[in-house]
């Protein structure tokens, strides 16, 4: 294989016409396929840098499909980078907490009678209970709502929480 001297991309002004020439087309190329969001510009310039590393090897017929092959392997490469970030930014790590699963069951278990004694007050105190305590609503916005005086809201409240206090300490 005889390689003329005047064909070799090593020379700084071939390689020079080669970049004036294929740069834009190479950059329209991997926009047109990617998209910017993945830098098409730094992409060409790097496809070229894989040129001028690797130009002894080839041949200025070759150059072009060269550059358009590193190019969008570059590309490619990027794509499925950006997946695995997008994969792993997805992923939660474990939780871990400092509770021991006993404290944990104390809870679970201290929640279900909570709930329990709740269905065990009269409708209208665990309504106006769980708009305030609940929903954070004022005693006046729970008397606009059942259509009640504020002192009316105020003593199922109290009556609630009494029945609750007495129904947690016995169960």
């Amino acid at each position: 294989m005889n390689k003329n001297l005047h064909e070799d991309i090593c020379n700084e002004s071939l390689f020079n016409s080669i970049f004036k020439k294929y740069s834009k087309d190479l950059h329209d190329f991997l926009y047109y396929k990617f998209g910017a969001h993945l830098n098409p510009k730094d992409k060409a310039q790097e496809a070229f840098i894989k040129l001028w590393e690797n130009c002894g090897k080839v041949s200025p017929e070759k150059a072009k499909s060269y550059l358009f092959t590193i190019g969008n392997n570059l590309m490619l490469n990027e794509t499925k980078h950006q997946k695995v970030v997008l994969k792993y930014q997805q992923n939660k790590p474990p939780s871990q907490t400092n509770e021991t699963p006993e404290f944990i069951m104390e809870g679970n278990e201290y929640m279900e009678k909570l709930q329990r004694a709740i269905s065990n007050l009269t409708e209208a105190q665990r309504t106006a209970f769980l708009l305030n305590r609940v929903e954070g609503k004022r005693y006046k916005e729970i008397a606009t709502l059942l259509d009640i005086s504020t002192k009316a809201v105020e003593k199922r409240i109290y009556g609630a929480l009494k029945k609750l206090r007495e129904d947690l300490d016995t169960i």
